[in-house]
């Protein structure tokens, strides 16, 4: 039996009226070892999560369950046959995507394209062929050249289309939802496209809690490795040498955020990466460098401070600004939203639960602390020169 901890997302369950089965036809028999994953695996995940029971013979697939789950498992399976015949990669990651996905969307209303015209229903003798519901991820995608990157949770849903149409865009929440990667790629597809000249990629030179002391060499070798998830990003969207030829050219610029003052940033796509680790006055310094035709994204989590003692972030000094601004786009992750490896979603859930049973003068020690310090009265002799 396995660990619900382990399951990121699977969801209670209750008892159900089971259903008549019914039979998916897929029309590409090439792309089903990938569907179906080795030994079946993607087929074994999608059965644990929805408590369905599927069964592959050739190109059809039979679910047996609810009625309610097995629309959800043909609406999983239909979206990711949908992204093969696309040209995307099937992972892991992808199914529990979708996954996710289909237990969020769990009233919204089916319909027609792409993938349900390409995956029909067969009849299993007894007349209950069912179409595969409309694929989960819409029309939030960003297409770069070397992968179309889709959104795996409803948040990152929202977020994509917020890259996609807004200005300036502000996603924040724990490691590991996308908010870095999801804005290099929109930069990446936005760049290909024509529609930015540059992308400009900053992030504060703050460390993690440790002194690295003087670093050596040029500009760019300081602060390359405080970028390095950029850089990482980058290669995953764009041919190596294009890369390196963008970064020669000024069309790819690392621009580290205490050098940014005085610029204006025109036909740009800007990335703030780690922004809670800027001051409200570099935040404000940030954010007044957009010029014509030139996109913003900031990202952070803010309870990932590393500033010196009793200095504020600059974006929980943002997130009581910004929401009034028209056109601004302010999307929160949550610990449900995270995508990396399972282990990851359970640290994040253990931490925040374990924050939310300390008394808040641990919760926050060193805003705490300051506060004692400043409200502490005088003792006798402070004040003598």
């Amino acid at each position: 039996m396995s660990d619900p901890e382990k399951q990121s997302t699977s969801r209670p369950r209750a008892s159900k009226p089971k259903s008549k089965p019914f039979v998916l036809q897929f029309d590409n028999n090439r792309l089903l070892p990938e569907l179906y994953g080795e030994h079946g695996k993607n087929l074994a995940r999608i059965e644990q999560t929805l408590d369905v029971s599927l069964s592959n013979r050739g190109n059809q697939v039979s679910i047996s369950g609810a009625e309610e789950d097995c629309t959800r498992a043909a609406q999983v399976l239909g979206t990711l046959y949908h992204n093969l015949e696309r040209g995307a990669e099937v992972t892991s990651g992808d199914v529990d995507g979708a996954l996710r996905l289909s237990l969020a969307a769990m009233d919204a209303p089916s319909t027609g394209n792409g993938a349900s015209q390409k995956t029909k229903s067969a009849s299993n003798g007894k007349g209950n062929g069912k179409a595969a519901p409309a694929p989960l991820t819409g029309k939030a995608a960003l297409r770069t050249q070397k992968r179309e990157v889709l959104p795996r949770s409803p948040a990152q849903a929202t977020y994509i289309e917020a890259l996609l149409n807004s200005e300036l865009v502000v996603g924040c929440g724990p490691a590991g939802t996308g908010k870095t990667y999801l804005a290099v790629a929109a930069a990446a597809a936005m760049l290909v496209e024509g529609k930015v000249d540059r992308i400009i990629l900053s992030r504060p030179a703050v460390e993690a809690g440790e002194n690295l002391g003087f670093l050596p060499g040029d500009m760019r070798d300081k602060v390359d490795p405080y970028l390095r998830p950029l850089y990482d990003a980058l290669y995953d969207m764009l041919p190596g040498p294009q890369v390196i030829r963008s970064l020669e050219s000024g069309e790819i610029e690392i621009a580290p955020l205490a050098f940014m003052r005085g610029r204006t940033l025109a036909n740009s796509f800007v990335i703030l990466d780690e922004s809670q680790n800027a001051t409200p006055m570099q935040m404000k310094m940030f954010l007044t460098r957009m010029g014509e035709n030139s996109r913003m994204v900031i990202t952070g989590d803010p309870s990932q401070v590393d500033l010196p003692f009793g200095a504020k972030s600059g974006l929980k000094d943002a997130l009581e600004i910004l929401p009034k601004i028209k056109g601004c786009e302010i999307i929160h992750f949550s610990e449900d939203d995270v995508v990396r490896h399972d282990m990851v979603t359970r640290i994040v859930k253990a931490y925040n639960k374990r924050d939310g049973k300390l008394p808040p003068m641990q919760r926050h020690p060193k805003k705490n602390l300051k506060k004692a310090i400043d409200e502490k009265p005088n003792e006798p002799g402070d004040d003598a020169e």
